[in-house]
Formats: structure tokens, sequence, C-alpha cells
């Protein structure tokens, strides 16, 4: 049995979606992130849908039972790289989130975090693909779903901060939709070309992030 026969055979004993290991020697180190990096330069000429993993093993100059050792399809390779993305994103909202002391503050921080996420976008194009393959992809959902929790829990900290006094449950369904709105919006504007998502960006923060706290009193 060929060498590539057998790593297949093995791979589809696992569960798709997740690093089969990671590694801890340098060596390891270097060969997984080495097939991130190849990764990432294929999605970024083919998108994440035309990503091959011979394409992968023959650009990292690896065999198939090296590249299956670390990802057993390209979807453990996609999340991983989304996953890296996403706390780049998660640490942007918590250092923004950090400095709020007041309402006016905190309507300050989601304007900015609004307009860091969508520079991170248009500067990432590998993430705009990779974003919408975790929309399209029922694995790759769950990626997208864990780190929007995230980020409405952390906001919701500072919301239960700002008015201590208001229902948890209510905050809760405002975190989460204040979220989900933003990243809607981000998501529409870097679709446009760079003129008219900047445009965009300025209207939804003058349309959706009024006072939080006309919303909590």
């Amino acid at each position: 049995m060929s060498e590539q026969k057998r790593a297949t055979r093995r791979r589809q004993q696992d569960h798709g979606g997740q690093p089969r290991r990671i590694p801890r020697q340098q060596r390891g180190r270097e060969r997984f992130e080495k097939i991130l990096a190849v990764a990432a330069e294929l999605i970024e000429q083919h998108g994440s849908d035309g990503l091959k993993m011979s394409e992968i093993v023959e650009e990292a100059g690896l065999s198939f039972g090296a590249l299956y050792q670390y990802f057993p399809d390209k979807t453990s390779i996609i999340r991983t790289l989304a996953e890296r993305f996403n706390e780049e994103g998660r640490r942007c909202v918590e250092a923004e989130l950090a400095k709020v002391a007041d309402p006016a503050g905190l309507k300050a921080a989601l304007a900015n975090i609004v307009d860091e996420y969508y520079a991170f976008f248009r500067r990432e194009p590998v993430m705009r693909d990779i974003w919408h393959a975790t929309h399209t992809d029922k694995l790759l959902q769950q990626v997208d779903a864990e780190d929007m929790e995230f980020l409405a829990q952390a906001f919701l900290a500072v919301l239960v901060r700002l008015w201590p006094n208001r229902d948890r449950v209510e905050l809760l369904a405002i975190a989460r939709l204040t979220m989900q709105l933003l990243a809607a919006a981000v998501r529409y504007a870097v679709s446009l070309d760079a003129e008219e998502g900047a445009r965009a960006i300025a209207l939804f923060k003058t349309m959706q992030l009024v006072d939080i706290g006309r919303l909590v009193r």
C-alpha cells in the first residue's frame, strides 16, 4: 500500500476540523508552521474552496504522511488559521473594552472595534476568505460561534459593570446582538471596494452605535 493510501486510511478514522496534534519539539513546530504558511499562501491564490492537500504537500516539500501527522484534512488547517486570526481579534476587543469607564467610553470603544476589525480584514485577504468559509462549512461554523460568544461575554462584562442593576439576561441579549450586527457590518463592508467600504463602516457607526444606555435604562 502506498504512503498516500495509508495516510488517507488513517485520517479517515479521525474527526475532521481539528489538528491531530500540536507539536512540542522545535522541528515539529517548524513543520507545523510551514504547513500553515503554505496553506495561507494557497488560500490567498485560489481561495479556501480551492485548497488541496496535494498542493500543500508539493509546496511545503513534505510527504502525505508528514502532513496528515498534524492535520487530518483541509478543514483542520482552515480551522487552525481561523482560530489564530480570531485570537488577534479578541485581543483587540479586550484592549478596547478595558478602557471603558462610562457609557460614552463604551460607545467610543465600539467605534474603535469596528474600525480595527474593518482595517484588519482589509489588510488580510486570507482571513476574508477564511471568514467566508466559517459560514459555509458546518464544522467551521462552530469556530465562528465560539468566537462570537467569547466577544459577547467580554462585552457583557462591561455592560454589567456599567449597569449592575439591570437584568443580566437582557444585557446578554444586547451584548450578543451588538456583536452579531458589528460582525455583519464589517463582513458587508469588506465585500465592497475600499472607498465604498469605508463609507459603509462610517454609516454603520452613525446608525447603530447609539448610546447603549438608552437600551438599559
